[in-house]
């Protein structure tokens, strides 16, 4: 018997039963296991393509928000502001898309001043941008130098908080928060809603277990997920399709465990299919159709991990 006939008929069947137990149909709603990724699609997948040619994209991968990028990796937070912000505005209007993310690298956490009232008023929420600082460090001086950062940033969260902007620290390899305990100290030391994990697993050893009690030690700190695993790398010329191993369901990374973690704590934040090209700024794919085919193909193979028994 289809599966949809047999939920229709378990739920006529078990409706009543909690009706006369005093259970409110919401609550019987909410007990289902109804979680999904919410995707959200990076513009540095297509390089330095136009935003004209970008945005037609967004929905068809699933998605209605887009992720902005700067040189080097992209240039299309530098084409906003050369077409002009109410041009942009206009134009995501004219696609029916939304700005979810400003991926800020380059200015760094405590360089954001300027920014923040621009991502604002574009509709954005986030930024992502790494820690910086000195990396490799473990015990008291990891703690100290975390704690520092921390109390660096207060006036900064100040600022976020006016505009209604999170900044996402993204764990980035050589950066003062990378490793697991240095995420769990910056979150544990501030408790501003302003501020969160931007979690990317190709900067972590590439064990999908460990992945997964990241996420469920981060919880709601966790505001970004980059679906992206290691493959052989982004920093060294190599065959298109080893560049593609970075992307899930093409390199070994298992992504079940993974997948089961952001379901179990109903991750709430967006999940980005990622990969580095080798040579920044150069779209993944020679075309836009192609390289929205690509993010598609991964949406399937992460779908097909979702835990058995999840509602559609």
């Amino acid at each position: 018997m289809d599966s949809k006939k047999i939920q229709r008929r378990q739920f006529c069947f078990t409706y009543p039963a909690a009706a006369l137990a005093g259970l409110p149909l919401v609550r019987l709603l909410a007990a289902e296991p109804r979680w999904r990724p919410k995707y959200i699609l990076a513009s540095s997948l297509y390089g330095t393509m136009d935003l004209a040619a970008i945005l037609p994209q967004v929905r068809r991968t699933g998605t209605e928000h887009i992720d902005i990028w700067p040189a080097p990796h992209a240039n299309q937070r530098q084409q906003i502001d050369q077409i002009g912000h109410d041009r942009f505005l206009s134009l995501i209007q004219e696609h029916n898309v939304q700005l979810g993310i400003v991926s800020r690298y380059d200015l760094g956490p405590l360089g954001l001043a300027d920014e923040m009232p621009i991502v604002s008023k574009l509709g954005a929420r986030i930024i992502v941008c790494g820690s910086r600082g000195p990396a490799n460090l473990t015990g008291d001086d990891l703690a100290a130098a975390v704690d520092r950062f921390a109390e660096q940033l207060k006036p900064h969260l100040e600022a976020a908080a006016e505009h209604n902007i999170t900044i996402a620290i993204e764990n980035h390899a050589n950066s003062l928060v990378c490793s697991p305990e240095s995420m769990y100290r910056l979150t544990d030391a501030i408790a501003s809603e302003h501020i969160g994990i931007a979690l990317a697993p190709y900067h972590l050893p590439q064990d999908p277990d460990l992945i997964a009690a990241i996420i469920r030690r981060l919880g709601p700190r966790m505001v970004h997920f980059y679906a992206w695993q290691y493959g052989k790398g982004c920093h060294t010329e190599m065959p298109r399709e080893d560049e593609l191993l970075q992307m899930p369901g093409r390199g070994a990374m298992d992504f079940g465990p993974i997948v089961a973690a952001l379901h179990a704590t109903r991750y709430s934040g967006w999940v980005e299919v990622f990969m580095h090209p080798y040579q920044r700024g150069t779209p993944i794919l020679p075309t836009p159709s192609e390289i929205t085919i690509e993010v598609n193909r991964a949406r399937a193979y992460l779908a097909a991990c979702l835990p058995k028994g999840s509602a559609s």
